[in-house]
């Protein structure tokens, strides 16, 4: 684990040390650490969502049936079976 040190302005002090008194912390660390995966987690929704938007605006809407995930898994194994020109030149 790598050590980091930050300063703090009184006011953002005082408020770390009352989370870790009232939230259940056992020290700044572990509430930053906290702060931090919260803060994680809320970039990866984000990428997704705009990952999501992205592809509603990527053309026509297709139906995405059992039979459509199955062609797409014989697509896929075909890929994987297809020997590469990488792989011939060995």
């Amino acid at each position: 684990m790598t050590t980091m040190n930050i300063s703090l302005p009184d006011a953002l002090k005082a408020f770390v040390d009352e989370q870790i008194a009232n939230g259940g912390y056992s020290t700044a660390s572990e509430y930053v650490r906290e702060l931090i995966r919260h803060a994680q987690k809320q970039a990866a929704q984000e990428r997704l969502e705009a990952a999501l938007l992205d592809g509603l605006d990527s053309g026509e809407p297709i139906p995405v049936t059992p039979e459509f995930w199955e062609n797409r898994r014989k697509e896929l194994e075909k890929r994987l079976n297809k020997p590469s020109k990488a792989r011939k030149a060995k």
